[in-house]
């Protein structure tokens, strides 16, 4: 009996032993201002001299996962405007915010030099864009990285899915098109209730893949349609909105793709917008502009094909390193301008902001990469009989709220490694089913839900339940 007994005691040790052997550090904390404890959204939270990271969610709240070989190396805590938070990993005091102190840059000081140095917010960015072959990758790389897709109303959430992807971008110099490639490898969560009130998807649908199409010979009722054509109109929707491709390889990818015909920042950019120089700020000890975007003559556009997408003006700040000119982050708005877009927003969406994104970059041997897009857009989906182009119902509930957040964790470079990824089939449809690894996610980061996001998400689960059954 007591042989056993021991015999227990040693193999429950083993396995105390071995689990920890395969354990992974997680840092877990809240970023603040120090003045006004108010929480900082966005913050840069990574190991330092490595590409592993993350952000703050907008209560400033964050979850690392630290891979075991950087167990015994430093984290950095960095947001732009304030001083840089840093501590060795085995020193990370989880029960204590992190207070970040503000940080500014004197303006007269940095722009006492040289004549030869630009001086405006123009001159600044057209210098910017003329660095981007030195500042942003020369040699093909991937990128693993992780999204949040996620689509509301005013009250709820309709639809979420987070997913593993892979980057592929074999230059800066090569066109997007056929040399950038995205690819969905794992799905963490999905719940999809939107075939409830979908109408506009499926109008949508009929008017561009059937000929001859009449809207008054069609009765807008949910009774009247097939689930399945509902559904295979919703996911042709999906794609025109949705899809990763429009982020990566259109023209919102403004400072990757700005080589391109038609660049929203390429060889016409100020004939679309104007830039002026606000104030000098710090990020992690380095200076850099921060630039205020703002409209020009000419109104802008993204070409997307059946959706009217023309007439905005642009707006929001762009922050560049004084140092090499390299854009560390956009933060970009395209609202209503036209006659015919405010026209289009105000029956549509109550709203002249059509588009949101912010995109930003870290830097890694002395390159800068994709860290994390944010891009929010309005989409019409229960609209009733539009003949008359005056919505039916509820202005609230007739469109959502599309949100993609897509972090980027970790950057390769070894060729071979890039070269085996190549070889396999690659699909950016982050709609497919797929099915769920646990072992994948186990040390897998991702961005942490704010509390707000994480109450509607349970209540989705919830009604994603009842829904089934």
């Amino acid at each position: 009996m007591k042989y056993n007994y021991l015999k227990y005691i040693f193999g429950l040790l083993i396995s105390v032993f071995s689990f920890n052997a395969e354990a992974q550090t997680e840092l877990k904390s809240k970023v603040s201002d120090f003045l006004t404890y108010m929480p900082i959204e966005s913050a840069s939270i990574y190991i330092e001299n490595s590409t592993v990271g993350t952000i703050s969610n907008k209560d400033g709240k964050f979850l690392l996962v630290v891979p075991r070989e950087h167990e015994n190396d430093t984290i950095v805590v960095s947001s732009i405007g304030y001083k840089t938070f840093k501590t060795a990993i085995v020193d990370f005091d989880a029960s204590m915010d992190i207070f970040l102190e503000e940080d500014i840059a004197a303006l007269d000081e940095v722009l006492i030099v040289a004549d030869s140095r630009p001086k405006t917010g123009n001159d600044i960015m057209l210098r910017a864009i003329k660095k981007l072959e030195n500042n942003l990758p020369e040699q093909p790389y991937l990128q693993k990285g992780f999204l949040r897709h996620k689509e509301r109303n005013s009250k709820e959430f309709k639809w979420l899915i987070e997913s593993a992807l892979t980057l592929y971008d074999s230059s800066y110099a090569s066109g997007a098109t056929d040399n950038l490639k995205i690819n969905v490898d794992e799905n963490r969560k999905s719940y999809d209730l939107r075939e409830v009130d979908s109408l506009f998807s499926y109008y949508s649908y009929l008017k561009n893949t059937k000929r001859n199409f009449k809207m008054k010979s069609k009765k807008m009722d949910r009774d009247t349609i097939k689930t399945s054509s509902l559904v295979e109109a919703i996911k042709w929707n999906d794609r025109r909105f949705n899809g990763l491709e429009n982020i990566f390889k259109g023209r919102l990818n403004l400072v990757r793709n700005s080589n391109l015909d038609g660049a929203l920042f390429g060889k016409n950019m100020l004939n679309k917008h104007q830039f002026d120089l606000d104030t000098v700020l710090v990020d992690n000890g380095k200076k850099l502009y921060k630039i205020k975007i703002s409209k020009s003559r000419d109104f802008v556009g993204l070409n997307t094909g059946s959706i009217f997408n023309e007439g905005y003006e642009a707006n929001g700040w762009i922050y560049i390193y004084w140092d090499n000119f390299a854009i560390k982050k956009i933060e970009y708005e395209l609202t209503a301008a036209s006659d015919a877009q405010k026209s289009r927003s105000k029956i549509l969406f109550n709203s002249k902001v059509n588009h949101k994104l912010i995109i930003t970059y870290m830097e890694y041997q002395d390159k800068m990469y994709p860290n994390y897009f944010y891009y929010e857009t309005p989409k019409l989906v229960k609209v009733g009989d539009r003949s008359s182009d005056k919505p039916k119902g509820n202005k609230e509930e007739q469109y959502y709220y599309t949100v993609q957040e897509i972090l980027f964790t970790e950057i390769i470079h070894d060729s071979e490694t890039i070269n085996k990824a190549l070889q396999k089939e690659w699909s950016e449809d982050i709609f497919s089913p797929r099915p769920y690894n646990k072992e994948f996610w186990k040390n897998y980061n991702v961005l942490l839900e704010s509390e707000e996001d994480e109450q509607l998400i349970y209540d989705l689960s919830r009604r994603a339940s009842l829904y089934k059954q």
